[in-house]
C-alpha cells in the first residue's frame, strides 16, 4: 500500500523538528503566563485562560522542544507552566472530565520523566485520582463528561483510550494496582463495544445506567452516528498501541492492527484524512492532527512488530510525516503562530450536535503530536504517555 509515496528522511525531520523548536520558542513570551486557546483564529492562537481540555498540549510541545534542543529557556518555561496546573488540579478548576490524561500527561508526567520535579509527580497523581472519580461500575467505563449519573451522559468516548495512560503510569510510580485495574476495566468496554466489525470506531457509546448493558454509539463530533469521524479512529489506533505498551495484551495488539488497517483504506491520495472518513475526496475540510495521531500510534506500535510488519508501518509513518511536512507545516511565521494548518476541531453537519469552531485551522493537539511523531523519528524516545 501506498508504494510509491515518498518518505521523509532523517535529515528532514531534523530540520522539522528544527522549525518547529524555533516556532514554540518565539511563542513563550505569549504563553508561558497563559494557556493556548484550543484551535487558532484565523491561524493565530489566542490566549487562554487554563480551564480547557487542550491546555496540556502547548507545555508538552515545550518540552519536546526542550528535549530537541537541550536549551534551558524551554525547561525553565515549561516548569513554570506546572504551578498552573497544579494549582488547577487542587482547586478542582474544570476538571470534572475525563481529559485528565490530555491535560496532565504532556505537562506534567513529562516534567517528572524528564526533570524528577515532585510537584509535577504529585499533580499528576491527583489528575489520575481525579480520573478515577469518574468511573462507572455499572458498565464499567470511565464517564466521559457530564454530572456522574445523569442518563444523557452515561457514556464514554474513544478520545479516552489516550486518558489511560495517566493511569498506568499512576500505578507504576504509586505501587497501587487500583489505577491500572480501572484502565483495563475501561478499555475491556470501549473494545467490545466502540470498535465495529470493519474496524472503525463509534465517537461516543451510550450505556444503561441501570443494568449497565450498551445502547448505542453515536457521534458528536463526525459527520453523522455511523460515519468514522477522524480524529477518533486516530485515537483508537494510537490508544490501542499504548495500551498495549503497558500491558503486552495481545488484543489491544490486534485491535490496533483492525482499527489501522480501516484508516489506511479511508485516506485521500496526500495520506492526510478529511475531519470524517465517509469522505474520500472533495472540498470537505482536512484533520490533519489524525495523521499525526496516527503516525505516533505507528511507530510505537512498531516497536513490538515483526520486523517486516514493524517496517511496513515504519514506512506508512515516514510517508504520512512526508506529506504532513511538505504540505502541511508552517513555514511563515507571521502567517500563523502554529505549527501544523488544515487541523479541525469540530465541524458541524446535518446530524452532530458540535459547536462549529476550528474548522481549517491549527489545532493544539496537532502541532503536539507532529512533533511528537517527529521526535518518535529522529531518535529513540521514552513517551510521555
Amino acid at each position: 500500500m501506498f508504494e510509491n509515496k515518498p518518505e521523509l528522511t532523517l535529515e528532514e525531520a531534523k530540520k522539522a523538528l528544527d522549525l518547529a523548536a524555533e516556532q514554540v520558542e518565539r511563542n513563550l513570551a505569549e504563553f508561558t503566563d497563559n494557556c493556548q486557546n484550543h484551535s487558532s483564529v484565523h491561524l493565530k492562537y489566542p490566549k487562554c485562560n487554563n480551564d480547557q481540555w487542550t491546555c496540556g498540549f502547548w507545555p508538552g510541545e515545550v518540552w519536546l522542544a526542550y528535549e530537541h534542543t537541550g536549551k534551558a529557556v524551554f525547561k525553565k518555561a515549561a516548569l513554570h507552566m506546572v504551578d498552573s496546573f497544579d494549582y488547577r488540579i487542587r482547586n478542582k478548576i474544570a476538571v470534572d472530565h475525563h481529559d485528565m490524561g490530555f491535560l496532565y500527561t504532556p505537562s506534567c508526567v513529562a516534567a517528572y520523566k524528564l526533570t524528577k520535579d515532585e510537584k509535577a509527580k504529585e499533580a499528576a497523581i491527583l489528575a489520575a485520582d481525579q480520573l478515577l472519580a469518574r468511573f462507572q461500575p455499572k458498565g464499567g467505563f470511565l464517564q466521559a463528561w457530564g454530572s456522574m449519573g445523569e442518563a444523557g451522559n452515561y457514556r464514554y468516548i474513544i478520545d479516552c483510550l489516550l486518558n489511560l495512560p495517566l493511569l498506568y503510569w499512576a500505578s507504576e510510580v504509586t505501587g497501587e494496582e487500583k489505577y491500572k485495574e480501572t484502565a483495563h476495566k475501561h478499555i475491556t468496554t470501549c473494545l467490545k463495544y466502540s470498535v465495529r466489525e470493519d474496524g472503525s470506531t463509534y465517537h461516543t457509546f451510550l450505556m444503561d445506567m441501570e443494568s449497565g448493558a450498551p445502547i448505542r454509539g453515536e457521534t458528536c463530533q463526525g459527520y453523522k452516528d455511523d460515519s468514522f469521524w477522524a480524529r477518533g479512529q486516530a485515537w483508537g489506533v494510537y490508544g490501542t498501541a499504548i495500551s498495549y505498551t503497558y500491558t503486552k495484551n495481545p488484543e489491544y495488539l490486534d485491535t490496533f492492527r483492525r482499527t489501522a488497517a480501516f484508516y489506511l483504506k479511508r485516506l485521500p491520495d496526500d495520506l492526510v484524512p478529511y475531519w470524517d472518513m465517509i469522505f474520500t475526496e472533495g472540498d470537505e475540510p482536512r484533520d490533519s492532527s489524525s495523521a499525526s495521531i496516527v503516525a505516533c500510534g505507528f511507530l510505537e506500535a512498531a516497536k513490538y512488530l515483526p520486523k517486516e510488519e514493524a517496517g511496513q508501518y515504519r514506512r506508512l509513518a515516514a510517508q504520512m510525516l512526508k506529506s504532513l511536512v511538505d504540505h502541511y507545516a508552517v513555514t511563515d511565521f507571521e502567517k500563523s503562530n502554529g505549527l501544523v494548518l488544515h487541523g479541525t476541531y469540530a465541524k458541524k453537519s446535518p446530524y452532530n450536535t458540535c459547536t462549529p469552531e476550528g474548522v481549517d485551522e491549527c489545532v493544539s493537539w496537532g502541532d503536539y503530536f507532529y512533533m511528537e511523531a517527529l521526535t518518535r523519528f529522529v531518535k529513540e524516545w521514552e513517551m510521555y504517555w
